[in-house]
């Protein structure tokens, strides 16, 4: 007779999960500050919303933020600023001056730590 619905060993799956939980940058705490608010490193945060400067990962949370934080204006998707673009220079930041026009910032997911 087996002990009481304890698990004799970890599973595979268990494990390789674990694994991916611990080296998978998540974006969370201060060491994710830079990849939410886009900065040189690379950030996940790919576009700014043009009247609070909050940034989002794509356009459908940018969409959420929008309805609401501002629920009075008409959401324009056009207007939203592309934090990976190198050609929009319409919101100069201190990152962005510093990086040269042709470095592109890429979304990363992952760690150094394996």
């Amino acid at each position: 007779m087996t002990g009481k619905a304890k698990p004799k060993k970890h599973t595979a799956k268990e494990i390789a999960a674990k694994v991916d939980a611990a080296t998978t940058n998540r974006g969370g705490g201060k060491a994710g500050l830079e990849d939410r608010i886009g900065a040189e490193k690379g950030g996940h945060a790919k576009l700014a919303c043009p009247i609070c400067r909050v940034t989002a990962p794509d356009v459908k949370s940018m969409l959420i933020h929008h309805e609401a934080r501002h629920p009075k204006l008409p959401f324009e998707e056009d207007k939203l600023i592309n934090m990976h673009s190198s050609a929009d220079t319409s919101v100069p930041t201190p990152a962005a001056a510093s990086a040269s026009a042709s470095k592109m910032k890429p979304g990363i997911r992952g760690s150094h730590k394996k």
